[in-house]
C-alpha cells in the first residue's frame, strides 16, 4: 500500500524558496566568500610586516552596505584611538547640537548710554566659540560705536562662567601644556589664524641680516599678554635650524632659544596661552582703542549681570562648516570644546563630566557597546582612552544615514588631496594609488599610538568601513605604511 504524500502549503514553499540558494545565488555567494578570503588573505600579508614585531594592531573591516565584518583581527581588544575618538566626539556633536548650531559671543553693558557715554560696565561673555579671530573683536567693537558709545566708565569684564573653570583635560601630560594642541579650554578664547587652533598665539622667528646677530620675533595676533624673552641667534648660511620654545609653567613668558640660519624663510611656532579669557580680552581691549572707544576702568573676570543688556552679538561659522577645519587638521581644543558645550546643552553643565556622559549616552543610543570603552576626553589626547577597532567600525556604519553625514564625511581628511582644508592630515599620503581621493578617513597619532579609521570605496563600487589601530611600536618607522596599504587593498578591489 502506498503511503499518502502530504502536500506542502503554498505559503511555506514560497517561504522555503526564498530561502534556499538558487544555483545563481549560490555561485554568487561562492565567489563573494572567496573574494573576502582574498580580502582578507591580502590584510594578513601586510600584518606580517616587522615593523608590528611586539607591537598590538586591531583591524576592523565591514562592508558600508551591510555592516559585516569581512575582516577581524583582534578587534574587540581596546586599544588606544589617539586622535580616532574624534570620530565619535564629531558625531554625537552633529547629532546633539545639529549641523546648523551656532556658538555666540555677546556683549552686554549695565547702565545708561548718554551723550555717548557708557555709566557703567562693559562685559564680554563668552559661550564657547572655538572659531573668534580678531577680526571678530574688531567687527563687535564697530557695532558699539555705531551704536552710540565712546567712553566706558567702567571696567572690561570677561565672563567665561558658560564652561567650568577646569582648563585641562584630565589626562593631558604635562609637557604638552605649552603646545597649541595642548591649549588651556575656556568659554571665552581666541584663534591666531583660520586654523583656529584656540587658545594659542604664533611666534614668527626671522634670521637678522648678519650671522651671529639676534633673530627677530614677532607675535600673532599682537598682544602684550605674552612675554617673549628672546635667545635665538643668526647662524650661518649653511648651519642647520635649531629652535626650542619653553612657556613657563603658569605664566605667559615664553622663552625661545637656538639658532636660524642666515637668509633663511621664518620658523613659525605656537604656543599655547596660559589663561586664555584674558588673552581675548586683551584683545577686544585693542579692537575698542582701533575704534575709539575710551575705557576708563580696568580689565578683570567676572559674571554679566542679569540687568545688563546685549549691546553686540558674534555668532560662529555653523557647525557643519566648523567640522572640517576640526577633523581635517584634528584639532584638539575642538574636541574639547564640543564636549563641554554638549555637557553644557543636554545637561545644563559645560564640564568634561556632563559632556562625556552625553558622548557615552549617544554611543549606546546607536548599540555601541560602551562598556567595551574608556572615553576620558574627546579629542583622543588621553593615554587612558581606549576603544576596539570593532566598535570603531560599527559606529561608522551605524551614522551612515544620519541627515548629517554628508556632513560628517565631508570633514574627514581625503587621502592624497591637495590642500590643508581638502586632504587634511591625508594630503600627502597614499598619492598616486588607487586610494587617492576614494579612502576618506581620520588619523591618529600619539606617542607609540598611530590610528587610522573610516570609509574606503573600490574600484568595482563597493564600499568599506575600515578602523586600524596600532598601539605599543617603539619606532614610528613604516606604521603609517601598514595602514596606507591596507587601504590601498580596500581601494583597489575589483
Amino acid at each position: 500500500m502506498k503511503k499518502k504524500v502530504k502536500s506542502v502549503p503554498i505559503v511555506l514553499l514560497v517561504f522555503m524558496l526564498t530561502i534556499i540558494p538558487s544555483v545563481k545565488d549560490k555561485r554568487e555567494l561562492a565567489h563573494a566568500t572567496q573574494g573576502q578570503a582574498e580580502l582578507g588573505r591580502k590584510i594578513t600579508a601586510i600584518l606580517q610586516d616587522p615593523h608590528l614585531n611586539g607591537a598590538l594592531a586591531g583591524v576592523s573591516i565591514r562592508s558600508a552596505s551591510t555592516g559585516k565584518i569581512l575582516y577581524d583581527r583582534d578587534g574587540n581588544t581596546r586599544l588606544r584611538p589617539a586622535s580616532n575618538m574624534k570620530l565619535l566626539t564629531a558625531a554625537a556633536a552633529l547629532e546633539i547640537l545639529g549641523e546648523q548650531y551656532v556658538f555666540q559671543t555677546e556683549v552686554l553693558a549695565e547702565g545708561p548710554v548718554m551723550n555717548h557715554l557708557l555709566h557703567g560696565d562693559l562685559y564680554l561673555k563668552g559661550k564657547g566659540d572655538p572659531s573668534l579671530l580678531q577680526k571678530d573683536f574688531d567687527e563687535l567693537a564697530l557695532k558699539l560705536k555705531k551704536g552710540g558709545i565712546k567712553t566706558v566708565s567702567g571696567n572690561l569684564i570677561g565672563d567665561d562662567s558658560w564652561f567650568d573653570q577646569e582648563r585641562y583635560s584630565f589626562d593631558l601630560a604635562w609637557t604638552d601644556e605649552q603646545e597649541y594642541y595642548g591649549a588651556q579650554i575656556s568659554a571665552l578664547t581666541v584663534s591666531p589664524d583660520e586654523d583656529y587652533d584656540a587658545g594659542s598665539v604664533i611666534l614668527k622667528v626671522s634670521p637678522a641680516n648678519r650671522a651671529g646677530k639676534p633673530a627677530a620675533i614677532t607675535v600673532s595676533p599682537q598682544t602684550d599678554y605674552v612675554e617673549i624673552i628672546n635667545h635665538v641667534q643668526t647662524s650661518g648660511p649653511d648651519a642647520e635650524k635649531e629652535l626650542k620654545m619653553v612657556r613657563k609653567h603658569g605664566t605667559n613668558i615664553i622663552t625661545m632659544e637656538g639658532t636660524i640660519p642666515l637668509g633663511s624663510s621664518p620658523d613659525k611656532q605656537w604656543s599655547a596661552v596660559w589663561e586664555p579669557t584674558g588673552y581675548a580680552l586683551d584683545l577686544f581691549d585693542q579692537a575698542l582703542k582701533r575704534q575709539g572707544i575710551k575705557l576708563l576702568g580696568r580689565i578683570r573676570t567676572g559674571k554679566v549681570p542679569e540687568t545688563a543688556a546685549v549691546k553686540a552679538v558674534h555668532s560662529s561659522m555653523p557647525l557643519s562648516e566648523l567640522m572640517v577645519p576640526f577633523m581635517k587638521l584634528s584639532n584638539n581644543s575642538h574636541a574639547e570644546v564640543l564636549v563641554k558645550e554638549l555637557g553644557r546643552v543636554k545637561k545644563g553643565e559645560g564640564s568634561w563630566k556632563k559632556g562625556l556622559e552625553t558622548v557615552r549616552e549617544t554611543a549606546e543610543s546607536w548599540g555601541l557597546d560602551t562598556h567595551a570603552m574608556q572615553i576620558r576626553d574627546g579629542s583622543g589626547i588621553s593615554q587612558a582612552d581606549l576603544f576596539p577597532a570593532n566598535e570603531i567600525s560599527k559606529l561608522l556604519y551605524k551614522i551612515q544615514k544620519k541627515p548629517w553625514f554628508l556632513a560628517y564625511l565631508h570633514a574627514l581628511p581625503t587621502a592624497g588631496a591637495s590642500g590643508r582644508m581638502e586632504g587634511g592630515t591625508l594630503r600627502k599620503r597614499m598619492k598616486n594609488t588607487a586610494a587617492a581621493g576614494k579612502v576618506f578617513a581620520k588619523t591618529g597619532t600619539i606617542s607609540s599610538c598611530s590610528t587610522l579609521s573610516g570609509y574606503a570605496t573600490a574600484k568595482n563600487g563597493e564600499k568599506f568601513i575600515f578602523s586600524i589601530l596600532i598601539n605599543n611600536f617603539t619606532e614610528e618607522e613604516g606604521i603609517q605604511k601598514i595602514q596606507d596599504d591596507i587601504a590601498v587593498v580596500l581601494a583597489s578591489e575589483k
